[in-house]
């Protein structure tokens, strides 16, 4: 039977700076290379895991105070950070699992203003190791 969870009060961490009140979405993709182990003899084709090639987008709104998303994010544009996404604040469980990306590159730091809008800022974070942690703090 499908499911779906609504996200009430996610946790968005970057950089150890909890950014979550300013995070309007969070795409965690994990990624790894599809390496070729068929061999002779094998009824069909095998494969198996390569190098891992994670990703993480986030979007915010684009805060310029102090410790919010500019000043939070700008220092970060160029460097490898860790990123930390939790379905909803509380300890992490199966059903509330902490994804961490550690050492991922934040390359670009798009800033969109649209007359009438709120700005917004969107980054990918690219690379880095994953990890999921289920038990609790």
């Amino acid at each position: 039977m499908a499911t779906s969870t609504y996200l009430s009060s996610p946790v968005v961490t970057v950089n150890a700076v909890d950014l979550s009140d300013q995070c309007t979405g969070a795409t965690v993709n994990i990624n790894y290379d599809q390496l070729e182990a068929t061999a002779f003899g094998d009824g069909s084709r095998k494969y198996v895991s390569g190098l891992g090639s994670h990703s993480i987008t986030l979007d915010f709104y684009a805060s310029f105070a102090a410790t919010e998303t500019w000043a939070t994010l700008s220092a970060l544009v160029g460097t490898s950070t860790t990123i930390i996404v939790q379905p909803v604040a509380g300890a992490e469980s199966a059903t509330n699992p902490k994804m961490t990306l550690t050492g991922c590159f934040i390359a670009t730091l798009p800033v969109v203003n649209s007359l009438g809008a709120l700005g917004t800022i969107s980054i990918t974070a690219n690379g880095g190791v994953y990890t999921t942690d289920v038990t609790p703090a």
